[in-house]
Formats: C-alpha cells, sequence, structure tokens
C-alpha cells in the first residue's frame, strides 16, 4: 500500500518557522511532481506549492513566496516545506501529494495524498 507519511508540524508563534517533511512508503516517488497543500477549518484546500521530479521550477502561491521553500531529496525519497515568518492566517493542516504530471498545482493533478500534519501559528 503506497503512502504519504508528513511530519514536522507544530505549534509555533507568529514569525516563527517550521519545516515540514513527507517521505513516501511502499514506493518511491522520484518520477513524481510532488505538492504541498492545506486546509484550513471550514475552508476548501488549497494549493501551496508544487515541485518538479528534478527539484526545479519550484511554484508557489502568491500568499506564501519569499516565506516558503519547497525541496526535495530523492536519494532520501524526502519531499520538505520550509517555513518562515509563519503567520495566524497560515494555521492549517498540511498535505503532502505525488502527482504524474509535469508540474500540478490543482487537487485533480496528484494521485497520492498523506494524511496531513497540523500547522498552528499563534499572534
Amino acid at each position: 500500500q503506497v503512502q504519504l507519511i508528513e511530519s514536522g508540524g507544530g505549534s509555533v508563534q507568529a514569525g516563527g518557522s517550521l519545516r515540514l517533511s513527507c517521505e513516501p512508503s511502499g514506493r518511491a516517488f522520484e518520477n513524481y511532481a510532488m505538492g504541498w497543500f492545506r486546509q484550513a477549518p471550514g475552508k476548501e484546500r488549497e494549493f501551496v506549492a508544487a515541485i518538479r521530479w528534478n527539484g526545479r521550477e519550484p511554484t508557489y502561491v502568491g500568499s506564501v513566496k519569499g516565506r516558503f521553500t519547497i525541496f526535495r531529496d530523492n536519494a532520501k525519497n524526502t519531499l520538505y516545506l520550509q517555513m518562515h515568518s509563519l503567520k495566524p492566517e497560515d494555521t492549517a493542516v498540511y498535505y503532502c501529494a505525488a502527482g504524474r504530471s509535469l508540474l500540478p498545482t490543482t487537487i485533480a493533478g496528484y494521485d497520492y495524498w498523506g494524511q496531513g500534519t497540523q500547522v498552528t501559528v499563534s499572534s
């Protein structure tokens, strides 16, 4: 069974930093684009960042540009999301995903999903 397992979530104060990790089990995803989404209470799941299979063309939603960095280590089969200057509006459950498309930025573009990790930012 293929699983994506996120870790690294937690509670921080505004201005703080967190690094999320995503490790697949059951198969390797070195040929897949990978992405991060988030879902705040009462809101729809939204795209945060994505990266190609080769680590190129990191793409971000405007609200996180300059604060978040997506990167991957294919040798370790791990995806990361480094988050700096966190804001209360970043509070959400963060999900990693893997997709066969080149650089998907929509939910429909991804084939595998993790269970999510909670990020809470207090003011």
